[in-house]
């Protein structure tokens, strides 16, 4: 067997997430679907670095696949682009060690989320529209409450007593790009809808809607508040999955910029009667 490390973006709107299931079309099962045509056999291992779930988009996944093959990893890389639909893409295959585990190596996962200020004809699938007024000075300060050991059992749907609710939030970044706020939240692992619920907040306190005093408490006593504002998962992407040794991104950079609609200055009507007047004659 020999063990390689795929690096996969896809659209995730029409996929009910990423995690195999029975009657409903995933990410991993057409890649399933596209590794047994390809190699003409069921007899390999293939996982992923984490769920994402129905809707959620992702830029750069990572899996690990296990196979019997004399075949380059670009040649992999090709066939199986061949085999899949256009809303996914295997961007790279590179051989790993046998030791690698996409899932439980690694380190750090980062999100973006993508909240646009107006409404876009082209972006619908990839943002959330807000037509209310959003006070982004609030958003970051609210987002430094999160950073840090923190216990969300308030911000998943997840059931506590089956699993650990305590995650570490490395950072949370509010930026602003045209019409666009993207929001980057970088942390050890997520638990089910967590991030969603995360945005949901920022946002409502970005309204006005919601106090300071009120973030707090969700995160020190169970609250089914956060799960009301759960964000739409058409603004959010799986940004990165961090191994040892990756280098970590600085920028915030939007998947699609989405610039004002507005106009940026207005023309005078004397240059516009300029512009209309016929040419009369050319020099040579």
């Amino acid at each position: 067997m020999a063990r390689f490390k795929l690096t996969i973006e896809y659209e995730g709107t029409r996929f009910s997430g990423w995690q195999v299931q029975k009657n409903a079309r995933t990410v991993q099962g057409e890649i399933n679907d596209a590794i047994g045509k390809v190699f003409g056999t069921h007899g390999f291992e293939f996982y992923g670095s984490g769920r994402t779930d129905a809707g959620v988009h992702a830029l750069q996944q990572v899996a690990h696949l296990d196979i019997k093959t004399v075949l380059a990893p670009e040649i992999i890389r090709m066939k199986l682009n061949d085999e899949l639909p256009a809303d996914i893409n295997i961007i790279e295959i590179e051989k790993a060690s046998n030791e690698f585990h996409a899932r439980h190596d690694a380190m750090a996962r980062s999100y973006l989320y993508q909240i646009s200020r107006r409404r876009t004809a082209f972006g619908k699938r990839f943002v959330w529209w807000i037509k209310d007024p959003l006070d982004i000075v609030k958003m970051r300060e609210t987002a430094e409450m999160f950073i840090g050991l923190k216990d969300f059992q308030s911000f998943t749907a997840d059931e506590p007593e089956e699993k650990s609710t305590k995650v570490h939030i490395n950072s949370i970044d509010v930026q602003q790009a045209g019409d666009l706020i993207l929001i980057r939240i970088v942390g050890s692992h997520f638990i089910w809808k967590m991030v969603r619920q995360i945005i949901g907040v920022l946002a409502e306190v970005g309204r006005g809607k919601m106090p300071l005093n009120d973030v707090k408490k969700f995160l020190h006593a169970k609250s089914d508040e956060p799960a009301k504002l759960t964000a739409p998962p058409s603004g959010l992407f799986l940004e990165r999955v961090y191994y040892k040794g990756d280098i970590w991104l600085k920028d915030i950079k939007p998947m699609m910029e989405i610039s004002t609609g507005r106009k940026v200055h207005s023309v005078k009507q004397q240059e516009i009667q300029n512009a209309e007047q016929p040419i009369k004659h050319l020099k040579h």
